[in-house]
This record gives structure tokens, sequence and C-alpha cells, in this order.
């Protein structure tokens, strides 16, 4: 299943860009996430298309898995870093596994539920999410 990248129509709620090599965790996600009133902007399931949109678009927040097959989520996380854009890593490693330059930032340790999700988002955000 190839991952859809295609910008969605801008809203009110927070976009978030979701960057998951596994099509049923990132179609989870998904459903959370407009479950809990987010905006997907995109899912990406490769580095490349990952900045690609970032390229084009903004987003207020990003979801990063850590290992995206053999690829490594750091080009990523320096980007979004770069421009000041808050993303959460999910994992399954906690956080060793995390890049070196990022090992301070929020983990969302796989598998988790609507719950944590929601409570790392929040806390992310701030007050952008009413």
């Amino acid at each position: 299943m190839e991952s859809e990248t295609k910008p969605q129509k801008s809203s009110l709620k927070p976009r978030i860009l979701i960057v998951e090599d596994e099509a049923l965790i990132a179609v989870m996600l998904s459903d959370m996430l407009v479950e809990l009133g987010y905006d997907v902007a995109a899912s990406a399931s490769h580095i490349s298309q990952a900045k690609d949109f970032l390229t084009a678009e903004k987003v207020d927040i990003a979801l990063l898995d850590v290992n995206l097959g053999n690829e490594k989520i750091d080009t990523v996380a320096d980007l979004l870093a770069e421009r000041a854009c808050p993303f959460i890593f999910t994992t399954g490693y906690g956080q060793a596994g995390l890049p070196a330059a990022h090992a301070s930032r929020s983990v969302l340790q796989k598998p988790f539920n609507i719950g944590d999700l929601d409570a790392a988002l929040r806390k992310e955000l701030g007050a952008i999410k009413s």
C-alpha cells in the first residue's frame, strides 16, 4: 500500500504529518488523530516522501517512526527542528533508539493507545489545540 502524500485543504485543526513505514500503524494513527480532532496533512512511508512533503507544505506537528525499513529518521527530524516545528518520535525501542541530536525529544512508546497519543500531542502543542 503506497502512502498518501497529497496535502489536504487548510483547516483550523492542527495539521499533523505521519511518517511511518508500517501501513497498518499509519492507518491506525490516522484514524486516532481524526477521532481526536486533528487534520492528517499527509502520511509518508519513506524519508524522501516526508522531505518532499515538508518542502511544499507546513505542519503543526509530526509523528516520526524512528526506523523506516533501513532508513533512519534523522534528516526529517533535523528539518523539523530547523523550522522549530514540534515532533514526537514513535518507536518500540524507547529513548535509546532516538537520533543523538534529538535524544531529549518526546517519545511515544509502541504499542500505545489513543489516550497516550492525545496526551503526547497536547503536551507538545500546548495552547494550539483547544
